[in-house]
């Protein structure tokens, strides 16, 4: 942040203004139902007139918000390029041969648990949420439209699952940068990320399991599900090449080539389909490209096709993608960006965290505050990098001071500062997930079960510590240098793992 930005307010005034702003946006979104957009824009002004007031400009408010547009720059495209995605993909019959297997292959009363290991295990090999969202949960989207499942619980588990799996990959940015930035090895977080997450992850597949099982007569019928897998059929060729385009994502995601440049080779391969396997004109692969993909578009290829004489659900899940249907998600990212600039112009959170710090005086004190400001920092700036280093300056002494090994900071700047990120309407994770998986955050948020069963068990961890010999937390002697790459000191031997 630049040098200017650093205000210095008051803790009544800044202590007011949070408050102000968490009420308006509770209010104002959740139980209101008003537009995100527009309670963001005026939580922003909120801030910025605060910003003004205590020394700050309009100025220093803007030059954030560019500072966050270029940082984010790659994730805006990225957006768009998704949209491409799913509309080239639709008209090549990439998805629909998903959908048409999984209609043929899956039980409904499964779905959900599938959705969590299926994209779990995507995200593990590729290392990223949004790729595995992306791919094989719009395909699993498209599965739970077509038999009439709970899309908001799909959702869910689509996003548990692939979180889940970015948490454990080496290959992950952020689960790199979270080891990075303190100072631990990558595989001892990662197996220290363990003791909240492999719990979060079974308690979250029984519940979606046990959801799967109960959901009673609410699912599409047989009849309905074969009727649908035979209307895909006789509106796309069918084939293994169609696979190419996953193969791609994934290959590329896996070695980490450049996400834009993989996406674009993606939807390349997705245009060739389309013009050589489904026969489709150039002109109706680039209506699919950027306006999206309509089934009406095959009436070029098949004069047969009625729209009216196909399923309404299928309707829905096929006439979808394209460059424009993005327009409103990267407007969300702009107006959230604005909301978060102004936050962080006025120097409010940094305030508050410093005076809550001066009455934290325990391990388990120290644990829960730094969850508890991860969570704020990342639901105010929607960066976890930023989060990650924030928290980082806040708390690494205070860790230190109560015997805590950097482990658990570490896990700590996840399960608080990056896991519950998609859950808050207005980050661009959350804006992400909305726009591709096709479900509002505040709907599929109380399903995304694993986004918070991560965050509840560091909880309880911290919480029983005193009672369970700290139990899944790394102590240290205070008196020890904690640092692994070198330093002065050895790092004592943790009293309980």
């Amino acid at each position: 942040m630049p040098a200017q930005q650093q205000l210095q307010p008051g803790f009544v005034p800044s202590l007011l203004l949070v408050t102000t702003i968490a009420v308006a946006i509770t209010y104002g979104i959740v139980i209101s139902g008003l537009p995100t957009e527009l309670v963001l824009i005026s939580c922003g002004a909120l801030a910025t007139l605060f910003t003004i007031l205590h020394g700050g400009t309009w100025q220093s408010v803007m030059d954030i918000m560019g500072h966050k547009i270029k940082t984010a720059l790659t994730a805006i495209l990225v957006l768009y390029s998704i949209g491409m995605i799913i509309g080239t993909w639709m008209i090549s019959g990439t998805i629909p041969y998903f959908i048409y297997h999984g209609l043929e292959l899956v039980d409904p009363r499964y779905l959900y648990v599938m959705a969590f290991f299926g994209t779990a295990i995507v995200s593990t090999f590729t290392g990223t949420s949004w790729g595995s969202a992306g791919t094989l949960g719009v395909a699993i989207m498209g599965i739970a439209t077509a038999m009439d499942v709970n899309l908001a619980i799909t959702a869910g588990a689509v996003l548990s699952g692939a979180y889940f799996g970015d948490k454990l990959s080496p290959l992950s940015d952020t689960t790199i940068m979270a080891s990075m930035v303190v100072g631990v090895d990558l595989y001892r977080h990662i197996r220290h990320l363990m003791f909240t997450s492999l719990p979060a992850a079974v308690l979250a597949a029984t519940v979606y399991l046990l959801l799967g099982l109960n959901m009673g007569d609410s699912t599409a019928t047989p009849a309905a599900i074969s009727q649908g897998a035979d209307q895909i059929r006789s509106l796309f060729d069918l084939n293994l090449w169609l696979m190419l385009p996953v193969v791609i994502v994934l290959a590329g995601s896996i070695r980490k080539k450049p996400t834009l440049v993989v996406l674009f080779l993606a939807t390349l391969c997705a245009i060739v389909l389309a013009l050589t396997v489904q026969q489709a004109p150039l002109s109706a692969v680039a209506s699919a490209a950027v306006s999206g993909f309509n089934v009406e578009l095959l009436s070029m290829i098949h004069p047969e096709i009625d729209a009216d004489s196909l399923l309404p659900a299928l309707l829905t899940l096929l006439n979808r993608g394209g460059l424009y249907s993005m327009h409103g998600a990267v407007l969300f990212v702009f107006c959230a960006f604005f909301f978060a600039s102004a936050l962080e112009a006025s120097g409010v959170l940094q305030v508050v965290l410093n005076r809550t710090l001066a009455y934290v005086r325990s391990a388990t004190g120290t644990i829960l505050a730094s969850l508890a400001a991860g969570m704020a920092i990342i639901l105010a700036t929607g960066n976890s990098y930023v989060t990650f280093f924030l928290t980082r300056e806040l708390f690494a002494e205070q860790y230190r001071k109560r015997g805590l090994h950097p482990l658990n900071l570490s896990r700590s700047l996840e399960d608080g500062g990056m896991i519950p990120e998609p859950l808050a309407p207005w980050t661009v994770s959350a804006v992400y997930m909305a726009a591709t998986l096709g479900v509002a955050t505040i709907e599929y948020a109380p399903w995304a079960l694993f986004n918070y069963l991560g965050l509840v068990f560091s909880i309880v961890l911290a919480v029983a510590g005193p009672w369970t010999r700290w139990f899944g937390v790394r102590r240290i002697a205070v008196e020890d240098d904690i640092t692994e790459n070198g330093g002065g000191g050895q790092v004592a031997e943790p009293v309980a793992r």
